[in-house]
């Protein structure tokens, strides 16, 4: 038994509470190494023998196998042991090592569960399909307010041009979005800015005026509520443009200024070729960072945050380069947010490993790049193949409690990267397949405008092309592909909110499949990503839940009994 792999703390992803009396507890170990493993749980104060039950293996990446199992205490306070079986030797884990019996004081400990550490993300989130929309390039609805020198909607964009794209164009544009089928509508930055981005904000409290008004972003937001679908905005409170108040006050009163403290400036005056001043980046000057670690830089964007879903009803925010800010400054954020509306959804910009940030303290959600850069090596790129793919989604699913991967935004592009259709080399079969993963996958499907009709782009500022509106030029079949998964995922609850497991994952066929299931319903996913037709026998598949006796497939509407079933190249099964 390689005993260095075991791993468990009764804490974060390892242990939480799915119920008020039930905890989720995780026991890591080598791959393949153990035959059986099986918690003995009591109460945490004795008085009963313990109750014992097996752990499922839940995950596996190329190192470990995860396993989990659900406990179950009308007391709610948990003490557990792990026994692990390796088919020579049984030996019990606990919290201060291994043993061959269990001596006193040694299990772990989940004190209680308590009714504020039973925490989810906003039920609304979890599964949602959102819309990414930059604003400046998805439509013109009101070309009276373009700024000057707009160029062609169809011209490829340069890093400074202007289409003049605006709130009323989304407005105008609505249909699109409730035909789709979206939940959620995400925009990039609308506040007042020089930049098409809006990254470089000047005022956080004044919507740019080639975007719209006020009044413009009340009726946006009451069209999407009155169509059920949440408005979430995008802000950066990392930096500042150069126009902001507070920089622009240094700038001409230099170290006397009462804002000096807000940047982190290294010598008066200040100088800007090149910046003598901490910046977003390397020496962008025109985004000065702030030092949000200062009460009353820290007051002013809370207020910033609690005056939007206060005064506009917004649900939530989207916040930009959120690693580079102090987890206190977000643990008061978020306190300052749920406050005006507990159910705003609060999601970081994070490119890397996030669980210290969605802890129920901070974020609810994560941009979720780990995710975005596996399907670009598997679907697009084809650099890894199907047990990589496997092992990288597990180690995202088994850093975060399921309602949190629930609420991912998983995204195969966005603003800051190529086109995901031009990653693929323009394969239109590669796209459709990774689109199937990510409308049937855990998480939040986030969709980058255009993406559905067959939009490319290298990366910025070709990936920010203005929306194609023309039926004609629009991909009118990866649109109603589009659509029938989003239908399937609405009309299928556990494609929403149920569990998720991998139950193949082959590199030599390239085939991976997997799972999601609650207890009414499992459905099965088998993409085939490959260029020729393959074959899976599905008895073969462990199922999560009963092993059915026949199965239907959502896209074809044809029924198997369970034998062989063929993927077509590049295909997929989605089966009931």
């Amino acid at each position: 038994m390689l005993r260095e792999a075991v791993y468990h703390v009764a804490h974060g992803s390892y242990a939480y509470p799915v119920a008020e009396d039930t905890l989720r507890v995780t026991l890591r170990a080598a791959k393949g190494d153990l035959q059986r493993v099986s918690v003995l749980f009591q109460d945490r104060y004795g008085g009963s023998e313990p109750f014992v039950t097996n752990l499922e293996i839940a995950a596996e990446d190329e190192m470990f196998t995860y396993y989990q199992a659900d406990l179950q205490l009308a007391t709610k306070r948990f003490g557990y042991v792990f026994l692990l079986d390796d088919g020579k030797d049984q030996v019990f884990y606990t919290e201060k090592g291994f043993f061959a019996d269990v001596p006193p004081n040694t299990q772990f400990h989940y004190p209680y569960i308590a009714l504020k550490d039973l925490w989810e993300p906003p039920k609304w989130a979890q599964g949602a399909v959102v819309y990414q929309i930059f604003p400046e390039r998805f439509a013109n609805g009101d070309p009276a307010n373009d700024p000057p020198n707009v160029e062609p909607w169809d011209a490829l964009p340069q890093v400074d041009s202007q289409k003049g794209g605006d709130l009323q164009g989304v407005i105008d544009r609505f249909e699109h979005l409730v035909e789709l089928g979206v939940d959620v509508i995400y925009l990039t930055p609308i506040f007042q800015a020089p930049s098409n981005h809006k990254y470089d904000t000047v005022d956080y409290y004044t919507i740019d005026p080639h975007f719209g008004d006020e009044e413009t972003v009340r009726r946006m937001i009451e069209l999407a509520h009155e169509h059920d679908i949440k408005v979430v905005f995008d802000a950066v409170f990392n930096h500042a443009g150069f126009g902001f108040f507070a920089f622009q006050d240094v700038l001409e009163h230099g170290e006397e200024s009462e804002y000096a403290h807000w940047f982190n400036i290294d010598s008066f005056p200040v100088q800007t070729d090149p910046p003598n001043y901490e910046t977003f980046a390397n020496q962008i000057a025109t985004m000065p960072k702030l030092m949000t670690h200062e009460n009353d830089v820290k007051e002013y964007f809370l207020e910033v945050g609690r005056y939007w879903v206060q005064e506009f009803g917004i649900d939530g925010w989207r916040l930009d380069v959120a690693n580079e800010i102090d987890h206190h400054f977000w643990r008061e954020f978020r306190q300052a947010v749920k406050a005006e509306n507990p159910e705003a959804l609060i999601v970081g910009e994070l490119w890397h490993e996030a669980s210290e940030w969605v802890r129920g303290d901070q974020f609810d959600s994560v941009m979720n790049y780990s995710l975005q850069y596996a399907c670009l090596e598997f679907f697009a790129k084809a650099t890894i193949r199907a047990r990589t793919f496997a092992n990288r989604l597990a180690k995202v699913q088994m850093n975060h409690t399921h309602a949190v991967n629930l609420s991912m935004f998983n995204l195969l592009d966005s603003h800051d990267t190529e086109r995901f259709l031009t990653s693929c080399g323009g394969s239109l079969q590669k796209l459709a397949l990774a689109a199937a993963f990510q409308l049937t996958y855990e998480g939040a499907p986030m969709i980058y405008y255009g993406d559905e009709v067959g939009m490319e782009g290298l990366t910025d500022p070709d990936c920010r092309r203005g929306m194609i509106w023309d039926p004609e030029e629009q991909n009118l079949e990866l649109l109603a592909w589009y659509k029938q998964l989003i239908s399937l995922r609405k009309e299928h609850e556990v494609l929403r909110f149920g569990r998720c497991r991998t139950v193949w994952a082959d590199s030599a066929t390239n085939i991976y499949g997997f799972v999601r299931f609650d207890e009414s319903e499992q459905i099965l996913v088998l993409i085939n990503n490959q260029a020729k037709e393959e074959s899976i026998d599905l008895k073969e598949i462990v199922w999560p839940i009963a092993v059915p006796k026949q199965v239907q497939d959502l896209v074809t509407k044809e029924k198997f009994a369970l034998g062989e079933v063929s993927l077509a190249a590049y295909g997929v099964r989605i089966l009931t």
